[in-house]
């Protein structure tokens, strides 16, 4: 009988870890935008610069980094249920919520059928972090991998709403590269007194895509 190393069981989670994170998972993320449309249809963003820019802040200061704090906290321990109650008192729009909400709700029911867990639905960086307690990762390469899932799908939506080439796009995520590197370093085993968040612009774009008469995504 082969014996499975600990090299090789890392690398197996990994792969799962990436199975969870890949856009053939089943979340609907294509479905949001995070109020990136409203940034696009004012003019906000209107190409690579523009959309890197974004995705920085949203990245370092907003609500990408609120997530990575979530999933480092559940990571560390944090009871799932009392994380979850947290994220949606910390959600700077009823539409933001929604988002994280159901892509949750769709990673919960599947990785519950893939597991043979039970778990209730809940926001997407806690049942990330809760599911990945499991996979012999260190916690920062779990953030990271989150956050260029997070970033990614941004952009997949900037390539339709802009629009930008497939390539533009690519050099965007490779851009953010760096920056997920580091804050993946910075946040993991990072706790609530981590959390807090300086993106104004972007929160105000979540909130006025609630009103939007002519959209594509869902928030």
């Amino acid at each position: 009988m082969a014996t499975i190393t600990t090299e090789a069981a890392a690398a197996q989670d990994l792969l799962t870890l990436v199975q969870w994170l890949s856009p053939a998972f089943p979340l609907g993320s294509f479905a949001f935008s995070h109020g990136l449309e409203h940034a696009v249809s004012t003019g906000t963003i209107r190409d690579g610069a523009g959309l890197e820019d974004w995705l920085s802040g949203l990245l370092a200061h907003g609500s990408g980094r609120c997530d990575a704090v979530l999933l480092s906290m559940v990571l560390g321990g944090a009871d799932p249920a009392e994380t979850d109650a947290l994220a949606a008192a910390l959600a700077a729009a009823p539409e933001r919520h929604q988002e994280s909400l159901t892509q949750g709700r769709s990673f919960i029911a599947t990785t519950n059928a893939l597991l043979g867990t039970s778990w209730p639905e809940m926001v997407l960086p806690v049942a990330v972090g809760l599911q990945a307690r499991r996979l012999s990762l260190a916690p920062e390469t779990v953030i990271g991998l989150y956050l260029q899932s997070f970033a990614a799908n941004l952009v997949l939506g900037a390539v339709r709403l802009v629009p930008l080439g497939q390539t533009e796009g690519q050099r965007v995520i490779a851009a953010l590269g760096p920056l997920i590197g580091r804050l993946s370093q910075e946040l993991a085993g990072s706790g609530q007194e981590a959390l807090w968040s300086a993106a104004p612009g972007a929160d105000l774009a979540a909130m006025a895509h609630e009103h939007q008469e002519v959209r594509l995504f869902r928030s």
